[in-house]
């Protein structure tokens, strides 16, 4: 039973995304379901409650559909599944809380299973994905990819305001490692978090340095 719904759910979120070109698309998708299931594994969480849950959590992300109209949309994808209310109420706990939204979102998450999805989601803006990721998401919205004269924001108030893909990392990326909720998040996120400071001390003495 489980296994239609998880393969009724893929083919949902694949169209969904299809045309993406932010980094979040399916294959961000994919990789979040994966990382999430590893995790649960080690941590004892709900398998199904996990994998639908990463399947699901960009479904709604406002940077990229209108919210109500995402809802909607998939309050009637629920309908034509067999899921139960209860379930349906797990699910929507976490993909309703586990984005940054500039540290808005901080202490609402309740379930380990919330806590496994979030993990992994933050996973995958770490490290060479992750800095992939951001130079795409950069390029779809139109922002620079460095600018000295535009300093790193310390208010993230205004969380959608624009910024620079380097500034991303201080405003956000770097914060995720000390952000992380389970043990095995926070073995995975040190590699990571590593590599990408590498990368920032790389990019700038070749920017200051080209020659």
């Amino acid at each position: 039973m489980n296994n239609d719904i998880i393969k009724l759910t893929e083919y949902f979120v694949k169209h969904i995304h299809k045309d993406d070109t932010s980094g979040h698309d399916f294959a961000h998708v994919d990789r979040v379901r994966k990382l999430a299931l590893h995790i649960a594994k080690q941590e004892n969480a709900n398998p199904f409650i996990v994998e639908m849950a990463a399947l699901l959590h960009d479904t709604v992300d406002d940077k990229l559909f209108d919210e109500q109209q995402a809802w909607d949309r998939l309050n009637v994808f629920y309908s034509t599944i067999d899921i139960s209310d209860k379930q349906i109420d797990e699910i929507n706990h976490i993909i309703r809380f586990m984005s940054f939204k500039g540290g808005q979102n901080e202490g609402k998450l309740k379930s380990l299973e919330g806590f496994v999805v979030q993990d992994a989601d933050r996973l995958d803006a770490l490290g060479a994905i992750g800095i992939a990721r951001t130079f795409m998401f950069a390029g779809k919205f139109g922002e620079a990819m460095y600018d000295e004269k535009i300093s790193p924001r310390k208010d993230l108030s205004n969380y959608r305001d624009q910024s620079t893909a380097i500034n991303h990392f201080y405003e956000k990326l770097f914060k995720l490692i000390h952000l992380m909720n389970t043990e095995t998040g926070k073995e995975i996120a040190q590699e990571r978090n590593a590599y990408m400071q590498q990368f920032i001390d790389t990019f700038k003495k070749e920017w200051h340095e080209p020659f």
